[in-house]
């Protein structure tokens, strides 16, 4: 096979694979404008899309929805800064150390990452009961701030390992403090692994179910635990209310994602394998 019919057969794969995984979000986008077959039409047509869902049903349904809204997009930002910050003052500490054993720590910071947060969350939910922080921004805050930061850590390194150290030395040998180096030197060559797993982190807080659902009760509401109030036995499911709901949820990380598509490119997950 030659490398053009190569290329033509990842390219017709690649479109199958997207457009499979699309359908269930076509699906939900014309449930939301009620977009319905009329079967007793012969041919079948198609309802006139409507926007009765988005102009008051959500609110009717759900009348703290735009707070919730509010609520996960400052939580998601302050929580990928937080996150971004302590994440790459330990990366870069365990880019630059030398000690034994510290591959085998850079690997604990992945299976951390990759444990159920169920494994921890009855823990994490006792400490900040502790903390009197249950059911409050702050105790959300730092709670999936833990949960991420060992991804974070992960993939930092892996940026942090790969950049020249000369640089860096011959700044210290001249007189120049960490924060110095670090201010001038490593974040603006880290700028777009920084940026690339902000996105991401972003993405992952704003998805973020089953922390918000445990630790908080009434104070503090998120939209995925808000979304999961549309399929509770409590109440009526109405099928194109939850789903106009869901397309405003995933719209602010649509255009997110679509005008940092580049970025995302820079996103990995191998450090060095340094020892």
């Amino acid at each position: 096979m030659t490398h053009r019919a190569t290329h033509l057969v990842r390219v017709a794969l690649l479109g199958l694979a997207v457009l499979a995984s699309l359908l269930p979000l076509a699906w939900t986008a014309l449930a939301s404008f009620r977009v319905l077959p009329d079967n007793t039409q012969a041919p079948p047509s198609w309802t006139p899309p409507q926007l009765d869902n988005y102009t008051g049903e959500i609110g009717i349904a759900e009348p703290t929805f735009v707070q919730e809204l509010v609520t996960t997009a400052t939580l998601s930002l302050a929580t990928t800064l937080l996150t971004l910050a302590l994440s790459f003052l330990a990366a870069y500490a365990l880019a630059r150390s030398r000690f034994r054993g510290r591959s085998l720590l850079v690997q604990g910071c992945l299976i951390a990452a990759c444990l159920p947060v169920m494994a921890y969350i009855i823990p994490l939910s006792e400490s900040l009961r502790l903390a009197h922080l249950e059911d409050t921004y702050l105790g959300l805050l730092l709670a999936q701030t833990a949960v991420l930061a060992p991804l974070a850590v992960y993939v930092l390194h892996g940026y942090l390992a790969q950049l020249s150290i000369e640089m860096e030395e011959a700044a210290f040998l001249e007189g120049a403090s960490l924060g110095q180096v670090l201010a001038a030197m490593v974040l603006p060559l880290a700028a777009p692994g920084l940026a690339a797993t902000g996105l991401i982190l972003f993405v992952l807080n704003w998805n973020q179910f089953l922390v918000p659902l445990v630790l908080t009760t009434s104070q503090v509401k998120t939209l995925p635990v808000a979304m999961s109030d549309f399929f509770t036995f409590e109440r009526e499911l109405e099928w194109p209310t939850a789903a106009a709901a869901l397309i405003v949820s995933l719209l602010p990380l649509a255009v997110l994602v679509t005008l940092a598509h580049r970025l995302l490119e820079r996103f990995t997950l191998a450090p060095n394998s340094e020892t």
